[in-house]
């Protein structure tokens, strides 16, 4: 089993870094794979209670790849960490299968009890490069999350989120058997930047409010304006 999980991490390697030309290369070059390796032997140390060893092993792989893996931590088959420098994940985070996360990545948990606080991730998710996961919330299968983005609670079966904190963006896409592969987790065709929306929905609002206040002003002033006087009134007269 343990063989079979190890040819599915390489060939999903293969699959999905053009950079990476043979399985040999991803063997001896890549961290991320290298970091999976060595949690899959400290998690089966921390599951028949040698807490130190599967520590030990945890740190050892921290050291030498930069991605620290708690051997507490429940991974599924081929995990993907690319580049990996900086990725942390944390003592009862769930990962499922074909998950893929880039540097920098923190599956965190903000609560000090022993329980469950760190986040859960189903099948497909792509967590983008910086982007931060901190809760014992649920990122629903084939989930997005882009670059830098802050998590701070659920997100739905096929959502992209970006931002602090992180929001949908743009439509909810329908579910896909298969979801497409979205690099570092973010949207980089024509989507709108959500940002630049909220901002052209305030620009609009404030005009709006401009305008009203200039006529409020303008009644306010013919309000305030005297009466005019029967001098004035005889003048207009004589006049006419």
């Amino acid at each position: 089993m343990i063989f079979k999980n190890l040819r599915d991490d390489i060939a999903n390697v293969l699959r999905l870094d053009p950079a990476a030309r043979s399985g040999l290369e991803v063997i001896l070059c890549y961290p991320g794979f290298h970091a999976v390796v060595l949690h899959r032997m400290a998690h089966w140390l921390w599951q028949r209670g040698w807490l130190v060893a599967g520590r030990f092993i945890s740190a050892v792989g921290r050291n030498l790849t930069g991605i620290e893996i708690h051997p507490g931590a429940t991974i599924g088959r081929r995990l993907f960490i690319d580049h990996g420098v900086g990725v942390v994940i944390g003592e009862t985070a769930e990962i499922g299968d074909d998950v893929t996360l880039y540097q920098g990545v923190t599956l965190g948990g903000t609560s000090l009890n022993r329980g469950k606080r760190h986040p859960t991730l189903e099948d497909d998710v792509i967590v983008g490069a910086g982007a931060k996961v901190l809760g014992s919330f649920t990122v629903h299968s084939g989930a997005r999350i882009g670059a830098n983005a802050v998590v701070l609670q659920e997100v739905g079966q096929g959502v992209s989120v970006a931002g602090i904190p992180a929001k949908p963006v743009g439509e909810r896409p329908k579910p896909q058997a298969t979801p497409e592969f979205l690099p570092y987790g973010t949207p980089c065709d024509d989507s709108p930047d959500p940002i630049a929306c909220q901002l052209s929905v305030l620009h609009g609002e404030v005009a709006r409010l401009h305008a009203r206040l200039a006529s409020l002003e303008e009644e306010h002033d013919r309000a305030a304006a005297p009466p005019p006087s029967s001098f004035d009134a005889e003048r207009r007269s004589a006049n006419e």
